[in-house]
């Protein structure tokens, strides 16, 4: 389900769902608890270290910048790179879209919101929601200039 909330001002928010950040900790957390079981195996030590480091990075994004779509009625705010939000007015937004690709043996959907110089890619993993009803309801609160 999304987690469309209502702020001061008008607009909705998409964040990351609270049960998908507390599996990434427990994930991390059960390989850790796991590594000295393999005290012997160098290699072993190095990819459990290494799975520990990246499960505990991204769990950490999740904690750090859980919304990681804001809209309302002067436009955009999104997360870019690992943590930061960067405000994207309407007028700025060239186009919403999904873009649908199979792969392998399974289907990738993500919401692309594209400005001049940037693109913003979002999955329903970022959004906690089926990005197309993320975007149908930011073509609904995207402002239309009147003729």
């Amino acid at each position: 389900m999304a987690d469309v909330s209502e702020d001061t001002q008008p607009g909705a928010r998409w964040r990351v769902p609270l049960p998908q950040t507390v599996l990434k900790f427990a994930a991390t957390a059960v390989l850790a608890v796991s590594a000295p079981f393999y005290a012997t195996d160098v290699q072993a030590l190095l990819l459990i270290g290494v799975a520990v480091a990246g499960g505990a990075v991204f769990a950490l994004r999740d904690v750090l910048a859980p919304v990681r779509l804001e809209a309302d009625a002067r436009g955009l705010t999104a997360v870019r790179g690992y943590a930061r939000k960067v405000r994207i007015g309407w007028q700025d937004v060239v186009a919403i879209r999904v873009d649908e690709r199979k792969r392998l043996l399974g289907k990738t959907v993500l919401l692309e919101i594209e400005t001049a110089d940037d693109l913003i890619m979002l999955s329903r993993f970022d959004l906690g929601a089926d990005v197309r009803d993320v975007a149908e309801t930011l073509a609904e609160m995207e402002p239309h200039p009147t003729a």
